[in-house]
């Protein structure tokens, strides 16, 4: 039996996870190459296998922001925008909202749309919502559409005719003729056949602006893994949680947009809780998703680029994008993020990041900026790192917002800390109070390289009374990618289709070939509205209408908050298509940690013994204590103030938790008062 590899790649640290027939082999963690990505991925994956053989490796799974960054960045391909006659404007119009720091701005400013109006072409043709030909298509405007891009020098068009999920003929007709001219045509009939015309072409048009550079990314990563004697196959992490080839990346490019942290809630999925909330802090941001009955939630339309609104994406400050994505919240929060102070002398966190280069002050790269890790380690939460750590230059950093705010460089330090606890906070909040969801039924999952040290702080303000920090969770998000299945998704828009098992047989046959499975598990979901009504829910299939109809008004109430009934009628057809022979993992447990013994205070351990004490800054215990340090290896249980240390991870246990060393999971489960 061979190894797999899970690589993923962050704004501060690039993580591999080598595991083997035993389980999880190795890890290292490197700094992330912005200029070279793929640089950065051979160094880590050289480190993990260490004297293992490359040609032994039979998998390698990969996440990437490539796709995030091109549509943040603005570096994808020119697009050239194909659709009916009298919809050129949808695009360039758009939809805009304004977050909270815009909604009285006199000079405000829409963001530009993804394809400028001057490239926005129309051909003749039309068809209705119900797919009937109202318009033949003109193939004579197709050519003269496709000459004059490819007189552009535009290498890539996104083509979406007006229904053409109800009758697509029109547009597969389009692409062919428009492929004769220019290079990479993408098709939303192709792509995602939904409803909804803004978010189905904004859809395709994402998937051609950033499909030339995933797929050249894709195969020089192939190329160069070649290189050093891996030349196993590469797979993709979808948005959804799924895993597909490289080579079904580079054509669905935009299902790979938030492939990083979707692996990061398959980890926290696989801890065998049934309800937790995923927290995910890096060097740049912190995320969290629910999970709940062992499922994380999962969204059917997310923003990409768009901005902040309390933890949050303001819908129309982005780029809808319409696939299936692990419906999480984000903030600009992490480790690198940099503390300032506003024009008014206030204290803020975020969003900036000084990311790996020149990364926080203590890294000695060059950076001067104080940040979450120089006010950790400043507070003696931390020691060490991936990387060397230098504390007087922490110690300056944080010098510059004690001076100005006229305190002591601790009280600054944790004054940092108690805000970035709070940023992060907000992103908890949206996944779960502002969904009707009571966080205080939940166990917090800690991972990230920096999440273990805020995950307390962060769990106490909504009175979350356990957390826990499962082994490697330095690199949760690579382990998590290996824990991933070959699988996809597929839709079909259709208003109450006359024979709904053709339609899933149909989208099922094509999701198995694009995987190139023979034998799949195949998952049935539909959307369901009220007739007449403009939005829908999703909900598991059933063939009875009227078991159909109870599951969309459970999913109704749970949702609004509102028990209603009424006719219902269905819009789209789901199926979620699963490599079959694809194991299901088994979930490991979680002992409960025992109460620490008498006289055991904050040094219990195996034995008794902590491996070191150090001084850290507690101010609700009565500010710098001596307190105990143990790694994971020495754990048993302790009470806090303590801190456990390894080489991936620093797990802070505030006054009034305790901790205990799970030896079957190598997690650490951290349990409080949970006092909000």
């Amino acid at each position: 039996m061979g190894f797999a590899i899970g690589v993923d790649v962050g704004g501060t640290f690039t993580d591999v996870v080598l595991s083997g027939p035993g389980g999880v082999t190795a890890v290292a963690k490197c700094l992330s190459t912005h200029d070279d990505p793929i640089a950065g991925i051979l160094t880590g994956v050289t480190r993990a296998l260490g004297p293992v053989d490359p040609a032994l490796v039979t998998r390698v799974v990969h996440a990437t922001t490539l796709a995030t960054n091109a549509v943040l960045e603005r570096t994808g391909a020119r697009v050239a925008f194909v659709t009916t006659r009298g919809f050129r404007a949808t695009v360039p119009l758009g939809r805009h909202a304004r977050v909270e720091e815009d909604r009285y701005d006199l000079r405000f400013t829409p963001p530009p749309p993804p394809v400028a109006p001057g490239d926005c072409f129309e051909v003749d043709e039309r068809v209705s919502a119900r797919g009937a030909v109202l318009r033949p298509l003109d193939p004579a405007s197709v050519r003269r559409a496709a000459v004059e891009i490819a007189r552009r020098g535009i290498t890539s068009a996104a083509v979406c005719l007006l229904h053409s999920y109800a009758e697509p003929a029109h547009e597969r007709r389009a692409a062919s003729i428009l492929r004769e001219h220019v290079p990479h045509v993408v098709a939303s009939c192709e792509i995602w056949p939904e409803i909804r015309e803004y978010e189905r072409a904004t859809t395709t048009i994402m998937s051609a602006y950033i499909g030339p550079l995933m797929a050249s990314y894709l195969s020089r990563l192939r190329e160069r893994l070649a290189a050093v004697g891996i030349t196993a196959p590469v797979h993709v992490m979808e948005s959804g949680g799924g895993v597909i080839s490289a080579e079904l990346a580079a054509r669905r490019a935009v299902s790979t947009i938030e492939s990083g942290p979707a692996a990061g809630v398959l980890a926290a999925a696989g801890t065998g809780l049934p309800d937790v909330i995923s927290f995910d802090m890096g060097g740049t941001t912190a995320k969290a998703c629910a999970v709940r009955g062992g499922r994380p939630e999962i969204t059917h339309e997310f923003h990409v680029g768009g901005k902040g609104s309390f933890g949050g994406r303001r819908a129309g400050t982005g780029v809808p994008i319409k696939t299936p994505a692990v419906d999480l919240a984000e903030v600009g929060a992490g480790g690198g993020s940099v503390a300032w102070l506003d024009p008014a002398g206030g204290l803020r966190v975020g969003p900036r990041s000084a990311g790996s280069s020149p990364g926080p002050a203590c890294y000695g790269l060059g950076g001067s900026d104080p940040t979450v890790t120089d006010a950790d380690l400043v507070l003696g939460y931390l020691s060490s790192a991936s990387i060397p750590l230098s504390a007087p230059l922490a110690a300056k950093a944080l010098d510059r917002l004690a001076g100005p705010l006229g305190v002591s460089r601790e009280e600054a330090a944790h004054a940092v800390h108690e805000i970035v606890n709070a940023s992060m906070a907000a992103a908890v909040h949206v996944v779960t109070v502002q969904r009707g969801i009571d966080p205080r039924r939940f166990a917090l999952v800690a991972f990230g390289g920096a999440g273990p040290m805020h995950a307390a702080g962060v769990a106490r303000r909504f009175g979350i009374a356990t957390v826990v920090v499962p082994a490697h969770c330095g690199v949760a998000s690579a382990a998590g990618l290996l824990a991933g299945s070959l699988s996809t998704d597929r839709v079909l828009s259709r208003l109450d289709a006359a024979d709904p098992e053709q339609i899933f047989a149909e989208l099922a046959a094509d999701a198995a070939a694009d995987l190139g499975l023979a034998q799949v598990r195949v998952t049935r979901s539909v959307d369901v509205r009220f007739t007449g009504q403009s939005h829908d829910l999703t909900v598991d299939w059933s063939d009875s209408r009227e078991e159909l109809a109870s599951r969309f008004f459970a999913k109704y109430a749970q949702v609004y908050g509102i028990v209603q009934r009424g006719e219902i009628e269905v819009v789209s057809y789901r199926v979620r298509v699963t490599d079959a022979a694809a194991p299901t993992p088994a979930a490991p447990t979680y002992a409960a940690p025992a109460s620490p013994g008498p006289g055991s205070g904050g040094g219990g351990g195996r034995g008794g013994v902590a491996e070191g004490r150090r001084r850290a800054y507690f101010p609700e215990a009565g500010g710098w204590l001596d307190v105990p340090v143990h790694t994971r290896r020495t754990l048993d249980r302790v009470r806090g103030p303590a801190i456990v240390e390894d080489a991936e991870s620093t797990i802070v246990v505030p006054p009034g938790w305790q901790a205990a060393h799970d030896d079957v999971s190598g997690a650490v489960r951290l349990t409080g008062e949970g006092a909000a």
